[in-house]
């Protein structure tokens, strides 16, 4: 089930020369323009190309196996 207030962001980081997914529930009155600026500081560069090469690194012996009919 969504949480519908929910805002999906698509900063870009200058530092790692990519984009990433944020998605956060900012309060009404709140300057989005600040809060991105606030996000790409405080961005995890190091955790975020650890879990890039992670999730499209294939270890040896896990492939998916093909079913035969």
């Amino acid at each position: 089930m969504a949480i519908p207030n929910v805002k999906r962001f698509r900063p870009f980081c200058p530092t790692c020369n990519d984009t990433y997914t944020l998605m956060a529930v900012l309060p009404q009155g709140a300057s989005v323009d600040d809060y991105l600026k606030d996000a790409i500081s405080r961005h995890d560069h190091k955790a975020f190309q650890d879990s890039k090469t992670l999730h499209t690194k294939v270890r040896v012996g896990q492939q998916k196996q093909v079913k035969k009919k």
